[in-house]
């Protein structure tokens, strides 16, 4: 779990709840109409921006701005070396059965045992990657929709919030509830779009980035490996991917 997110996501949500509770409570700012403009006209309306299957898979890509699969560059690169040593020592064959931390690498690696050459692999694999990519930006496109069209339903729900008032002007006990309307829809949208959406996106694209990374990193691997490099220089070019203060303590611990 990232504990980034989770502490962020609460801590804005209870800075705004608590802000209402000093200013007289949370119940003036719940309104059945209001909720039923915003949440549940963005959600109709974000559903027929993609077909079904993205948008219901959305739901579930949501949940890695949380619970990210944790991926350790460093711990790549340790085993990354040690493949390398084995491969160089007792060739390719020897790597079949070698435990590795994910799908993608063990595909790789497969290949090389299967006896593709360095051009095969790289084809392939930048392919899943480009279609990881895509699958990913199809997912944030879904959340950005969200984005865009929650204060914009909050704007209708004032547009609507105002028509009734205008309409009731007679009545004043009218106007109250009117101007709740009108008000609270625009709250709700911004809301919506700035506390939960922007950042899960901002989250989501920030981890598509370092996937990508990762994914580059055990392309390179395999391609020295493949290409019959010592395991010192495997090291040497994938901890230049590295920020500065991991490099330094993977070379210490070398």
């Amino acid at each position: 779990m990232d504990i980034a997110s989770v502490i962020g996501i609460v801590g804005a949500i209870g800075m705004i709840v608590f802000a209402m509770v000093s200013g007289g409570g949370v119940g003036p700012f719940i309104d059945v109409p209001s909720i039923l403009i915003v949440f549940g006209g963005t959600f109709f309306a974000v559903m027929y921006t993609c077909p079904l299957a993205i948008f219901l898979s959305s739901f579930g890509a949501m949940s890695k701005a949380f619970l990210p699969p944790v991926k350790a560059p460093d711990e790549l690169i340790t085993r990354m070396v040690e493949l390398a040593g084995i491969a160089r020592k007792d060739g390719m064959m020897a790597l079949e059965g070698q435990e590795v931390p994910d799908k993608f690498w063990a595909k790789g690696m497969q290949m090389l045992v299967d006896g593709a050459d360095e051009k095969k692999l790289t084809t392939q694999m930048k392919t899943e990657i480009g279609a990881m990519k895509t699958r990913h930006e199809a997912m944030q496109g879904v959340i950005g929709a969200w984005v865009d069209i929650a204060p914009a339903m909050g704007m209708i729900g004032t547009l609507v919030g105002l028509v009734l008032m205008l309409g009731n002007m007679a009545d004043p006990k009218a106007i109250g509830p009117a101007m709740a309307v009108a008000l609270l829809t625009t709250l709700y949208g911004a809301f919506i779009a700035n506390v939960l959406f922007i950042p899960m996106r901002t989250a989501l694209e920030n981890y598509t980035g370092a996937e990508i990374v990762y994914r580059g990193m055990v392309i390179t691997g395999l391609q020295n490996i493949a290409r019959g490099e010592s395991p010192r220089n495997i090291q040497d070019e994938l901890v230049a991917n590295l920020a500065p203060a991991a490099q330094a303590k993977l070379e210490a611990a070398a």
